[in-house]
């Protein structure tokens, strides 16, 4: 009996000995492919970095948002409502989780989006200057045209990540909100605010590459080279993210209001905001929105350049 189980278990060893090596020549491969092809290794550091920073900074997020969507709401002359008061009011009502409350579909937009961004950004970047840095122009269709790709392409979770912060939506989940709004509204509700939002992105993104770039070119070499250029290079993106904050703020505005209401223009907004509120309606919520898109836009660049000189990449 013996005899025969050893006879009986040599081809079953043997079968799952050629699987086991099957499988790990397969994995071979796909390190291979995965080596094989910048643009995944770009989109993969930059979906890591994204996601980072989302994790991060959602709470400035949701608090721009009410601070936006409030606005509709209150009467003219009424009491003004500061980033503190949006605050402590969610954490008093929905408690400190509250903060994080959209992260869900911040993440399902950032990892893919933010992957595509600067694999697009490096696929164009490869194409057009292969040698040298790209000057000011340059880098402005460079930023804007990665941006417009990935705007387009990620508008749809753009719209449900806005109706989770404001909290007048209450979807169980992102599937479940998008088939709430195809159903109700039609699909095309998912592109609402396509205007304002690449009025708002585009030239965030090529202004913020732009003064980056420039920014990180004027520093020494010595600084470049040493063990603080990811320090020094962070704060190149804080500068050029407050600069590109502060010039993309009322397209921001128009894109919540359009986003959020049902049945809204854009022409309509800017007319609404600029009737209730006047000119400082346009930048209502542009401190904690200055303070995330910086502190995002710099902590994302610096680890996807991290990363990809880490793998051996130009970034």
């Amino acid at each position: 009996m013996r005899n025969v189980n050893k006879s009986e278990a040599t081809p079953q060893f043997t079968t799952r000995f050629r699987r086991t090596l099957l499988e790990s020549h397969e994995l071979r491969l796909d390190l291979w492919l995965f080596q094989a092809h910048p643009v995944i290794k770009a989109f993969m550091c930059g979906s890591l970095s994204g996601t980072c920073s989302t994790l991060l900074f959602q709470p400035l997020d949701l608090v721009k948002t009410r601070l936006q969507t409030s606005q509709t709401s209150a009467q003219p002359g009424s009491g003004r409502l500061g980033m503190m008061t949006v605050f402590l009011n969610v954490v008093k009502t929905e408690r400190l989780l509250g903060l994080w409350k959209g992260v869900s579909p911040s993440f399902v937009r950032t990892i893919p989006g933010v992957g595509l961004y600067f694999s697009t950004y490096y696929t164009l970047t490869q194409h057009f200057i292969p040698e040298g840095s790209p000057g000011p122009v340059e880098a402005v269709l460079l930023g804007g045209g990665a941006r417009t790709v990935a705007g387009v392409f990620m508008l749809p979770v753009t719209v449900i990540k806005t109706r989770f912060e404001c909290g007048r939506y209450r979807y169980a989940s992102v599937t479940g909100a998008l088939r709430s709004v195809c159903t109700t509204e039609g699909p095309a509700a998912l592109f609402s605010g396509l205007m304002p939002t690449l009025l708002r992105d585009v030239p965030f993104s090529g202004v913020y590459v732009m003064f980056y770039s420039q920014t990180k070119t004027s520093l020494p070499q010595e600084i470049r080279e040493s063990h603080y250029a990811p320090l020094a290079n962070f704060a190149c993106g804080i500068l050029a993210g407050v600069l590109a904050s502060l010039v993309t703020q009322p397209a921001d505005v128009v894109k919540t209001q359009v986003q959020v209401n049902r049945q809204l223009r854009t022409t309509e907004a800017v007319r609404i905001i600029y009737t209730e509120h006047g000119l400082q309606g346009f930048l209502r919520g542009a401190v904690p929105r200055s303070l995330r898109r910086t502190l995002m836009a710099a902590m994302a660049w610096t680890i996807y350049e991290q990363m990809m000189a880490r793998i051996g990449l130009k970034s």
